[in-house]
Order: structure tokens, then sequence, then C-alpha cells
């Protein structure tokens, strides 16, 4: 009976494991960003350095590592980029819904503005689905990259958006432009269970 428990257990594992690993690598929803920084925005793109824009959703746990990566981008020095983390916020939730752990990590990032979106205004003018969903635009508002910058599900770490956009930073150019995203469906109340917003 023994042997047989055993086997089973180890199966179960070996499954766990497998279905995990693949959670982890599997990307959200791939957005089709918009070439130019939308004209109808009420944000401002910045005209003297690039304009890193992130969106997150509050409740999403991959975020943690997307933000991680972010901090280290900026480390490269605040003056060389405007890097901004935008939130969303659900109108069915209550006023500071959003301002979670999560926001007080981004606004903790030297140099980085953390802003709410209203039921996810401003992502959907950027095709923004994913938490973690990052672009980066030039000083005339020309799109420079967007994907995630991990390398899977909550994965900090070396990966190739970092890398790209580190490389325009620094060298004004980058072998990949695209890369995808992995995180959370950015907004949507199915997405969060109803006793978050309480």
């Amino acid at each position: 009976m023994v042997p047989v428990l055993t086997f089973f257990w180890f199966g179960a594992v070996v499954y766990g494991m497998f279905v995990l690993l693949q959670y982890q690598a599997t990307p959200g929803e791939t957005s089709l960003a918009a070439a130019d920084w939308p004209d109808n925005s009420q944000m401002n793109f910045n005209s003297m350095r690039p304009t890193l824009v992130m969106f997150a959703h509050p409740r999403c746990p991959c975020t943690t590592a997307s933000l991680n990566e972010l901090a280290k981008i900026v480390a490269l020095g605040p003056e060389r980029i405007d890097a901004r983390v935008i939130f969303f916020k659900s109108s069915a939730f209550p006023e500071g819904w959003e301002k979670t752990d999560l926001w007080k990590t981004a606004a903790a990032i030297p140099g980085v503005s953390v802003l709410s979106d209203l039921d996810g205004s401003t992502a959907k003018l950027f095709n923004a689905t994913t938490s973690g969903y990052t672009l980066m635009y030039d000083t005339q508002g020309k799109l420079l990259f967007h994907g995630g910058i991990t390398g899977s599900r909550g994965h900090a770490g070396d990966n190739a958006g970092r890398s790209a956009i580190e490389s325009i930073l620094l060298q004004g150019t980058a072998e990949r432009t695209e890369t995808f995203t992995f995180g959370c469906p950015l907004s949507g109340e199915q997405s969060v269970s109803p006793r978050e917003g309480l």
C-alpha cells in the first residue's frame, strides 16, 4: 500500500510542478501598441527624455517582479528617463482600493510617478491588457519599446525586455523592441475577488 501511495504522491507533485511552470511561462494577452503617443491621452510625453509607462493591476502578485526590474532601469539615472506606473482602479471599488503594497513599492522607486487609472481608461488608449505591460516613447512621442520586463510570471532577473530598454537608454538602439508580458489581466472586476474591494 505504501509504494502505491508514494507513487501517486510523487505523480501529484510532478504534475503540480508542471502546471506551475507552464503558468509561469505563459504570457498575457499580446497588445498591438500604437506607434505614436495617443493624442487623446490626458498624460503628455516628456519632450526632454524618453517616457516609460508601465500599466499595473494593484493586486497582481506577478507585478512585484516587474517593479523590481523597473527599479533597476531607473537606477541607470532618473535623468535618463521619465518613468510612470499607472494602476488600474475600478469605479466599483472604494476610494483608495488601488493603493496596495504594490503602489507603495512603485512610489518608493526614486524618480517614478504613480497614478490611478479609473476603469482602465488610459490603459485602453495604450492597448494595455496585462499587468506589467511597459511602453517607452522618445521625446517626439514615437514608440521605442513595448512589452514585459520580466522573463516569466513573477520572476525577476535578466530578461530581454529590461535589456532592450537599458540598451536604448545607454546606446540609443536595441535588437528587440517588443517582448511578451507575463502578468495578470489588467482590468475588469472578474480578474480579482469581490472581497478585495471591501
